[in-house]
């Protein structure tokens, strides 16, 4: 019996009409392995992931696989999604037997929930050395029968080797300016001066690193950073890891040219890149930085927000391509010969030339991503925008990319960071309205009446798994960003009830900091990763957000814990610095002050949109007047107006500048 069907993960559901006997994650399964004595087959992946559908299609809905799996297993099905800790635990073991891992993650354990046995994706055939999946299943089966010591043996090894690996806080103190110019000339090293970003392939959009960067040069005017983060921004908006007609980024590119995506659309990179354009026109002015903070915004609102207002997860990488079959890319890639069909033969021509489409093409079966091809020449922006519509409209009639409909707190928070400041900058008041309203559904759905926050929920319904580090973390930053845009007081309230929750349930002695309550369920190990992967690590969200509303209140606790926190961005910066770049830019914070800028006065007032648009790293601000302003802001207590005219006040480390009541005197104390 599939257990799946109740469930409100859509990446389960797609598994709920498979022929194996699935159960979800939870106690049950392994009282069912034991009572059975057979092992646990742990399957792990997520709804916009190419190689689980796969893996899905050539075995799970196999009878025969099925049948097996289901006579010698308890087979459980996870959304990494919706259980980041379940995920994170498993991986970190298979990547230390295998030294690699990804999706899908296969798993075999004991129903003591002890790993023994560790791949990702499975062929149904033998396949360039890795054994088919029944050869697996039927060589695991054999070793639970007869070799159950040597089993156990490796597995309470391995569960032995993990409970040793927790962290202390990383380093003695916060980092200073010798760890940061450090992991700068670590960056320095890494970075691909033809192509823009860190590494080679596959390459993925550095966005955090880039916040690093930003806020550096703005910090020391440094021009390298500058340089790095423009050229890589710039690069990445003309390449086909950007949507050149519908806005918004592919998940990574496979190349290190930013040519060929992988096409799934994740919510947190378009989230994280909408703040960064957003940021580096602030800094530079930049029109095309602009134009893909903007468009990127847009893309979020017109494809990922649901009814409830939150925001979806994913779209799919795979869709229909002309012949019904399911495959990768085909919702955005064109030939020469479909350009022609839609626009005739001189647009045809013309869109070929300006978007890279060639007769090889740069893709599968003579197909090509769209890109800027960068030796189109001067063109006619109108007669761009004009085929770029018209591609749009012709694209809007091929079959859609499935969507992964589950709002994920911590990256709802991070596109409410995103969507307020870029509405803000760019006089978008429908983008914070919609930032306000992805806020109010994490309150009203997300934190209840239970106050703790839960992962996710679907269709206004919440599920059934709590809160994470990194929820916490990226909700609290997204309250702080909509607190300085709207001047709302509430949402300062509310971040600060997530961070006393961190400091209840989430840290530990020393200042280290745990992905997973003090009260969550109890896995073979704490999960506890320092590091950024595809979103900031709960640890460094944590410890900017504790940093941003200790600058708001005055908090020495919540300050205290940030500056623990930073211990671990001391250790890591100077030898990872591409995995600990949120961290980065939180220390930039940190090193900068962070000034703290009051603005008596209106709302929305040219003070308080200089304010906003000032480039001192992590700086917070405060707007508003009237009775009772001083009770939702601390940083308005007795900060009247001068003069009767709005007046800015600007503080860091415990000393005020004068206060002013001229928006470009206030630019200027803000690094603008």
């Amino acid at each position: 019996m599939n257990r799946l069907a109740g469930v409100t993960s859509p990446y389960l559901l797609q598994h709920a009409d498979n022929p194996v006997d699935w159960w979800p994650w939870g106690p049950e399964a392994f009282e069912e392995a034991r009572r059975r004595d057979v092992p646990v087959l742990l399957s792990v992946g997520y709804s916009a992931c190419h190689w689980c559908h796969v893996m899905a299609h050539e075995s799970f809905e196999d009878d025969d696989t099925a049948a097996y799996l289901n006579e010698h297993f308890v087979s459980v099905k996870v959304d990494r999604e919706e259980r980041p800790d379940v995920d994170a635990v498993y991986m970190e073991a298979v990547q230390a037997a295998t030294g690699q891992g990804g999706w899908p993650m296969t798993v075999f354990l004991t129903p003591d929930a002890e790993p023994f046995y560790f791949g990702t994706y499975f062929p149904p055939e033998p396949r360039h050395g890795s054994p088919s999946f029944r050869q697996v299943l039927e060589g695991v089966s054999a070793a639970w029968t007869d070799r159950r010591e040597e089993v156990a043996e490796v597995a309470g090894r391995i569960v032995a080797d993990l409970a040793g690996r927790s962290l202390a806080h990383g380093g003695d103190g916060v980092p200073g300016e010798s760890e940061v110019a450090q992991a700068l000339l670590g960056l320095t090293r890494e970075y691909d001066e033809q192509y823009g970003g860190f590494g080679g392939a596959p390459k993925f959009p550095p966005s955090m690193v880039v916040e690093f960067l930003l806020r550096h040069y703005s910090r020391t005017g440094a021009e390298g950073a500058l340089q790095m983060a423009a050229d890589t921004c710039s690069a990445m908006a003309r390449g086909g890891i950007y949507d050149q007609l519908g806005g918004g980024f592919a998940r990574y590119s496979v190349d290190r040219e930013w040519v060929v995506p992988h096409f799934e659309k994740m919510l947190y990179d378009n989230a994280l890149l909408c703040r960064v354009y957003a940021h580096l026109w602030r800094t530079t002015g930049s029109e095309e930085a602009r134009r893909i903070a903007l468009e990127t915004a847009d893309f979020m609102v017109r494809e990922l927000r649901t009814a409830e207002g939150g925001f979806a997860s994913a779209l799919d990488a795979d869709s229909e391509d002309r012949e019904g079959k399911h495959v990768e890319g085909a919702f955005y890639v064109w030939t020469p010969a479909q350009l022609r069909a839609v626009l005739g033969e001189e647009d045809g021509a013309f869109a070929a030339a300006y978007f890279g489409v060639t007769e090889e093409g740069t893709f599968e079966e003579g197909a090509s991503v769209l890109q800027l091809a960068g030796d189109a020449g001067p063109v006619d922006a109108g007669r761009v925008a004009d085929v770029r519509a018209r591609l749009l409209a012709a694209r809007e009639e091929r079959p859609r990319p499935g969507r992964d409909d589950k709002v994920v707190a911590a990256w709802n928070g991070l596109a409410i960071a995103a969507l307020a400041e870029t509405g803000a900058y760019f006089d978008r008041p429908d983008l914070v309205e919609r930032a306000t309203e992805a806020a109010d559904l994490l309150v009203r759905v997300h934190l209840g009446e239970v106050a703790r926050l839960t992962r996710t929920s679907r269709d206004g319904r919440a599920g059934d798994n709590a809160g994470v580090l990194e929820d916490y973390g990226d909700v609290a930053e997204g309250f702080l960003a909509l607190t300085a845009v709207t001047g709302e007081g509430a949402w300062l309230e509310f971040a600060g009830f997530l961070l006393d929750v961190v400091l209840e349930q989430f840290t530990g002695e020393g200042g280290q900091l745990y992905d997973t309550a003090h009260e969550a369920e109890q896995l073979i190990r704490r999960p506890q990763d320092p590091t950024d992967s595809a979103t900031p690590a709960g640890w460094t969200a944590a410890a900017g957000a504790l940093l941003s509303y200790a600058a708001h209140t005055g908090s020495e606790a919540h300050r205290a814990a940030a500056e623990g926190a930073l211990g671990v961005v001391k250790a890591l910066a100077p030898r990872a610095p591409r995995f600990i770049g949120w961290g980065l830019a939180v220390a930039e914070a940190l090193l900068d002050g962070p000034r703290e800028v009051a603005v008596a006065g209106p709302v929305g007032g040219e003070l308080h949109r200089t304010a906003l648009l000032g480039r001192a790293p992590g700086a917070v601000v405060a707007a508003g007047e009237g009775p009772g302003v001083g009770a939702e802001f601390p940083l308005l207590v007795d900060r009247p107006r001068v003069g009767g005219e709005p007046t800015a006040y600007v503080c860091r480390h415990f000393v005020c500048d004068v206060p002013t009541t001229d928006a470009g005197e206030l630019a200027v104390k803000l690094g603008g």
